[in-house]
This record gives structure tokens, C-alpha cells and sequence, in this order.
């Protein structure tokens, strides 16, 4: 690891965020000063067996606590303040300044987890003035409300955040900020963090309102059960949704807890109005069919999400009908596609008519803009030097590319990985040294105790089962007492594999005995002897390595 130095220099690094799509944490410093924009999670790869969460490694922010001055938020989605409960449990954060969107999700996210209540809400004209840097804010489009683009001011240059962005010209909520953008850029930018999402999507984004038209066509059409399945964080979505079953004198029914928690907070904060058109579940059954809409997590095929449950038929209070109209109002996350499959199939069996985002049926656009709009982000903020971020390593790479485009010389342009520092001096950008940032796995209630051992076992017995070797011995005369037990689970078939178990209980009881023989007593040695001399055995005879685990009990006659 190489040391940042000069500590005249503003530092800019990623914790989370460069060469994946999520656990998205930026960190400027300068000084005894640091600022950290945005603290999200990222969800494990089908890989990381039994993994709830990944989250950045906050050693850097541990060593450096007393320079923390605060943590900004640019808008209210998980890759974005998911780790907040786990950064609040590591270190102290003074302020956490957040829109009022975000800071409603924020207190409801850790209110089970951590005591904290230190926030300053924030909107278009908040500043925030620090001892050497200052904070200002515009307004960008993304698929929640109050969504922000960040801009810091340094005595070495101003760097711009944009947070997840993309421009529509005729969207559901506010329009973004394009003239401030525009004057932010005229000022001078000396460093452009920009989403980097949609690099690879050529074009411009669809309108949240083609989408608006979409759906409120499905519904003029269609006089049978709707039930539309999109993102719980996409509130204005969630609001179109519910205006337009009020249009059509139908009631909404809710499925889902985060669906549930997130309308409940957009009613509170005032995105949602409509109120008096929910009802519950148990009402919804009573209802003739073309008076309900069953609005329902589940959009990416999740096993446990409520669509995948009501196409299954194992939902305890929601049961398809043949003639029910079923909306996927989402796009397909990459490595989703074969669940939502599996989920569109099922429902297809039902006899049920299925919406998907098709060039034929627009129900779905991204929040992320794609490479027009990247390029006219460039173009407005006019930045001198230019730092992908939000992406897989091929995103990142487009969008220096976009920028190499849009006139910004090669040698400007840093796509970095995380941890990799660059500073900022007198208005030159350079890259300086890096820091840890390594992934860090929530387990449960455990958060960095699960190592790669862990899910190197766990994989093993996904896939070759466990053997468990079970012995007694007595300790006082170094004798085996009665037989090996052989135990074994997702490994073989024991009625149809009697000759095979046998074979690996003579060959352990061997093993064991020639151990005892040679007058030796650590145990954990024989443990080890035993699944040295069994894994290649076993894998000569089956072709699979299951995970051996010797268990020796020590008898006293």
C-alpha cells in the first residue's frame, strides 16, 4: 500500500462503486477535513453463498474518525445508503445530510439497528460551509424523489458528484436543474465524478412519461385483475401507478414489505396523495376483479419477493385467476434474467396475460441515463479532468471514452478502481498512491468475520455435500471404542451407495487405528490425517470432493 501524501492536496477516492453497481461511497479530503458523498450496499453475487450484504471496507474512515465531517447522500436507494447502519456502527458521523426523501428511508433502515437522529435535510439552495471546503447542491431526474448532484469546492478546484442521474424533458416529478448544471460548468469544474450506469446504452432514455402512457393504456384496456410488479424505490412509478388506478376507480392492494414501507413513506412525506385508494389484501379478494390492482414486489424473479410466491400459488392470501393481467414494470438486473424466466413461465402456465418491457410495450425505463445524456452531462459541467464511476470496469471504460468525445484530452481522464487516490492541486489532477478497499461481507448480524475459507466451504457443500466421520475413543488407552459412523448429506444417495459408505468406513477406521498405534494423542493432527487421506480417496471413487468433517468424541471408562 502506498502512502497519500502531501497533505496540501485535496484526495479524491472510491471506497465502493468503481468496476461493480453498487456500495456506491466517495471520499474527498483535504486537510484535517473529510467529507464522504453517498453510503450504499451492494447485493452478493449468486457466489457468495449465505451473504446478505457487501459493504466497503471502513478501515481508512476508522483510522481517520476525527476528520469526518460529515456524510452526504445524493438520493434514497440502496447502492447508495444501504451501509449506513453498518458505517454508523463503525464510526461516528456528526451530521448526515440527506434529502427528505432519503432521510425518511434512512431513519426507517436504522431505527432496529442504531440510535442516531443527527440529520440536516437538504434541497436546491442548501449550502454547507466547512473550515476549508464548501457544499452545494443541483437537482438531477433518477426514479425517486429529491435526487441531487453534489458540488464540493476546495482550495485546490471544485469537484462535481452527479449522483444516478438522466435527463427527461417531460418526466413525472421535477425537471433537473440544467441551468445550474450549466453555471456550475461556466465556473469552472476541475473534476467530473459522473454515473456511468447506461455507458454501454446507446441513445436516450425513455420518458417516464411514454411509460405513464403505457400503463395507463394497459389499464383502459383490460376490465381483469391487474397486478404489476416493479421496483419498491421507484416512488414516482409507485405514484403513477396509484393516480392511475384512481383514474379507473380501482383500489390498490399492497405486497411486499419493502413496497409497503416505501408507499407508506412517500404518503408521509407528501410524493403520495392518494391514500384512501389502498386497501388491504383481505378486501382486495372481496372485491370485483376490474375495481382492484395488486401492486407487488418480485420484478427480478426473487424467490421470496411476493409476485414469485403468488405465480408459485404458495402466497397465503393472494391466488392467480386465469383471466389476471400481470405487469413486469421493470427492467431485467444482469444475472436476474433466467428467475424472471422461470417467474414469466410459471404465470404463463396460470392461463395469465404477461407485460414485459418489450420495443411493443414500454412499461419500463431506466433511472440512469445513457450515452447521449452522459455526454451532455459532460458538456454542461465542462470538467477538466473526468473520473468514471458507478460501474462495471467495461461502463467506466465507455464512459472515458464518451468523454474523449465530448473533447476532454486522454491523459485526463482516470478510470480507477476503488481505493486508488487521486489529488487535486492548484487546479491539477494527478494519481497518488491508493488505500484498502477491499469487500466486506454482512452475514446476518456478523459483519466482516466471514471469510473466503467460509464461503469456500459453504460452496463445497453446495456442491459435493458434507461427509461427517464420527469416532470414540478412548483417551486414557488410545483405543477405538465400537464402529466409525459415517454421516453424510447432498453428497450421495445412502440406500443406493451401501458398498461405497462401507469402503470409506473400513478405509477411516484403518486410518484411525494406524494413528492411535503410533501412541499419539493430538486429536486435530488425526482430523487432519483423516481428510488428507479420504478427499482424494473419494474423489477417485465418485468424482466429487465433499467437505469432510472428523468428529471425535473422547470417551472416559
Amino acid at each position: 500500500m502506498k502512502s497519500i501524501e502531501n497533505q496540501c492536496d485535496t484526495k479524491v477516492f472510491a471506497l465502493g462503486g468503481l468496476g461493480e453497481v453498487g456500495k456506491n461511497m466517495y471520499i474527498v479530503m483535504y486537510d484535517d477535513e473529510i467529507l464522504i458523498i453517498d453510503a450504499g450496499v451492494m447485493f452478493p453475487e449468486d457466489d457468495l453463498m449465505g451473504i446478505d450484504y457487501v459493504i466497503p471496507d471502513y478501515t481508512f474512515l476508522k483510522k481517520n474518525a476525527d476528520k469526518i465531517k460529515g456524510l452526504i447522500i445524493t438520493h434514497g436507494h440502496e447502492d447508495h445508503i444501504g451501509g449506513i447502519p453498518f458505517l454508523l456502527q463503525t464510526v461516528e458521523i456528526p451530521t448526515i445530510y440527506a434529502p427528505k426523501m432519503a432521510t425518511e428511508l434512512i431513519k426507517k433502515k436504522i431505527e432496529e439497528k442504531v440510535k442516531y437522529n443527527n440529520f440536516c435535510v437538504i434541497g436546491d439552495n442548501t449550502k454547507l460551509n466547512f473550515k476549508s471546503m464548501s457544499v452545494k447542491f443541483f437537482s438531477t431526474t433518477h426514479s425517486i424523489p429529491d435526487s441531487y448532484g453534489v458540488s464540493v469546492t476546495t482550495p485546490n478546484g471544485v469537484i462535481v458528484a452527479t449522483g444516478d442521474f438522466k435527463f427527461d424533458l417531460t418526466p413525472i416529478g421535477p425537471m433537473a436543474d440544467i441551468h445550474k448544471m450549466a453555471s456550475i460548468g461556466k465556473r469552472g469544474v476541475t473534476l467530473l465524478l459522473s454515473d456511468s450506469t447506461n455507458a454501454l446504452v446507446e441513445g436516450l432514455s425513455a420518458s417516464e412519461s411514454k411509460v405513464d402512457e403505457t400503463l395507463s393504456d394497459v389499464f383502459s384496456r383490460h376490465n381483469e385483475r391487474i397486478i404489476i410488479a416493479t421496483f419498491a424505490s421507484n416512488v414516482y412509478r409507485l405514484k403513477h401507478i396509484i393516480e392511475t388506478c384512481r383514474k379507473n376507480n380501482r383500489k390498490v392492494a399492497l405486497f411486499g414489505r419493502s413496497m409497503t414501507n416505501n408507499v407508506e413513506i412517500a404518503i408521509s412525506a407528501g410524493y403520495i396523495k392518494d391514500k384512501d385508494i389502498l386497501i388491504t389484501p383481505e378486501e382486495a379478494n372481496q372485491l370485483p376483479k376490474n375495481q382492484v390492482c395488486l401492486l407487488c414486489t418480485g420484478s427480478q424473479g426473487e424467490p421470496l419477493a411476493a409476485l414469485s410466491k403468488i405465480a408459485s400459488g404458495t402466497h397465503k392470501q393472494i391466488k392467480l385467476m386465469p383471466d389476471d393481467v400481470v405487469v413486469f414494470s421493470s427492467s431485467p438486473i444482469p444475472g436476474n434474467s433466467a428467475s424472471i424466466g422461470k417467474t414469466i413461465n410459471l404465470l404463463c402456465l396460470k392461463g395469465v396475460k404477461v407485460y414485459t418491457n418489450t420495443s411493443l410495450s414500454d412499461v419500463h425505463t431506466s433511472g440512469h441515463g445513457s450515452t447521449e445524456e452522459l455526454k451532455l452531462m459532460l458538456r454542461l459541467i465542462k470538467p477538466k479532468y473526468f473520473m468514471p464511476v458507478h460501474g462495471e470496469y467495461r461502463m467506466l471504460k465507455a464512459h472515458g471514452d464518451l468523454g474523449i468525445e465530448c473533447d476532454i484530452p486522454k491523459e485526463n481522464i482516470f478510470v480507477l478502481q476503488n481505493g486508488d487516490v487521486l489529488s487535486l492541486r492548484r487546479g491539477r489532477v494527478k494519481k497518488n498512491g491508493s488505500i484498502p478497499a477491499s469487500d466486506v461481507y454482512v452475514d446476518g448480524n456478523r459483519i466482516g468475520d466471514i471469510g473466503n475459507i467460509v464461503i469456500r466451504d459453504r460452496k463445497i457443500m453446495a456442491c459435493d455435500g458434507i461427509l461427517v466421520v464420527i469416532t470414540n475413543i478412548d483417551s486414557a488407552t488410545n483405543e477405538l471404542l465400537g464402529r466409525v459412523s459415517i454421516t453424510t448429506r447432498g453428497f450421495v444417495l445412502v440406500n443406493e451407495n451401501e458398498k461405497l459408505l462401507l469402503k470409506i468406513e473400513k478405509m477411516a477406521t484403518d486410518i484411525i487405528k494406524r494413528y492411535l498405534n503410533s501412541k499419539k494423542t493430538n486429536y486435530s493432527d488425526l482430523k487432519q490425517e483423516i481428510i488428507s487421506l479420504l478427499t482424494p480417496f473419494i474423489s477417485d471413487e465418485t468424482g466429487r470432493r465433499p467437505l469432510i468433517l472428523p468428529v471425535i468424541m473422547d470417551i472416559k471408562r
